[in-house]
């Protein structure tokens, strides 16, 4: 965005275990480009933020995101993605009464297709208006706070946006989320977990592509409207870390990288399911791409080839969170 836009961008974050500052080095150095150590829990401070910078409008992506954490220790991800969204509409609604600007004010906030549950192999993609239906923590948690959005907007008249997106992959990805778990456990020659028999299927969207449509939605987007973004890609989780294990054989064959073995296939390992695991996620799109103009620019294989290539290109990006280094720098910063 930063590098396509005139925006003044501050980004705030409360640097828990999966903030990286690393991850910033990109923008950490560009002239519209801030960054602040804010918990948006606190709401005095948010305020103060607010009043600081006099946004014209909020991205809020912050979130606690992953369901097997929600499953073991639900009541962060209520604090964060209930109470924290909460705190962000309270700040948002008092600076909209008192700003002195006449330039028009816009909350975005980004959810997921988790809010709207399961569906079964033949049944169409979720759609703006398919009914919320979670079954983890992290999704309730999620769908909650889209209540709480759409409520500041009929109640209190705040001009929000809601977007609903499919699993996102890419540079920069905690090594805890599926991507990235199966392509460390292939450089480093350890057991690719799956769960069940991998007939889970999951629509995957690039990162890349997910920015450019948040940002057609917060200049673009109708008022109080929902847009769901999703990849057009939809794979069983075993298709998918065969087709990753297959493209690293290419770029990195096991053997040239001191494996004996033939396939990085050869590490998969099922594992026991965990609960309340959906069986399908897929999007309809056709909204955005409809009123928006907005469809994904890669695909199937191109967006996995560029994510492979960034993990070989950056080892040492995952390295220092594999052994604990990148916490130094979180730590350190005031």
């Amino acid at each position: 965005m930063l590098q396509s836009t005139d925006y003044q961008v501050v980004a705030i974050d409360k640097l828990t275990y999966a903030g990286n500052l690393n991850s910033l080095s990109d923008v950490w150095d560009h002239p519209n480009f801030q960054f602040e150590k804010i918990d948006i829990c606190e709401q005095e401070v948010v305020n103060d933020a607010f009043s600081k910078h006099q946004p014209c409008g909020v991205m809020h992506l912050a979130a606690e995101s992953h369901v097997d954490r929600s499953i073991d220790g639900p009541e962060q991800f209520i604090q964060t993605n209930v109470i924290g969204t909460f705190r962000l509409l309270n700040a948002s609604f008092a600076f909209t009464k008192s700003s002195t600007t006449d330039d028009p004010f816009r909350f975005l906030h980004v959810s997921t297709d988790e809010v709207f549950g399961s569906l079964g192999p033949t049944d169409p993609g979720f759609s703006e208006t398919t009914p919320y239906d979670p079954h983890s923590p992290y999704s309730a948690s999620k769908a909650a706070s889209d209540h709480l959005v759409r409520a500041w907007s009929d109640t209190y008249g705040l001009p929000v946006l809601i977007t609903n997106c499919s699993n996102n992959y890419g540079p920069y990805q905690f090594p805890e989320k599926l991507i990235p778990v199966v392509i460390l456990r292939c450089l480093r020659n350890e057991p690719i977990p799956i769960y069940g028999k991998g007939d889970n299927i999951r629509d995957w969207l690039y990162v890349n592509d997910h920015c450019e449509a948040i940002k057609t939605v917060f200049e673009k987007g109708a008022s109080g409207q929902t847009y769901n973004i999703g990849g057009n890609n939809e794979q069983t989780n075993l298709d998918l870390v065969k087709m990753i294990c297959q493209l690293l054989d290419q770029s990195r064959p096991p053997k040239k990288n001191g494996l004996d073995i033939d396939s990085y296939s050869e590490l998969i390992t099922f594992v026991t399911d965990r609960p309340g695991h959906d069986m399908r996620y897929a999007i309809d799109a056709n909204k955005i791409k409809n009123e928006l103009g907005w469809t994904p620019k890669e695909d199937f294989s191109s967006g996995f080839e560029k994510t492979i290539q960034w993990y070989l290109d950056n080892q040492n990006w995952w390295e220092t969170i594999l052994s604990g280094d990148y916490q130094l720098e979180r730590q350190g910063l005031s």
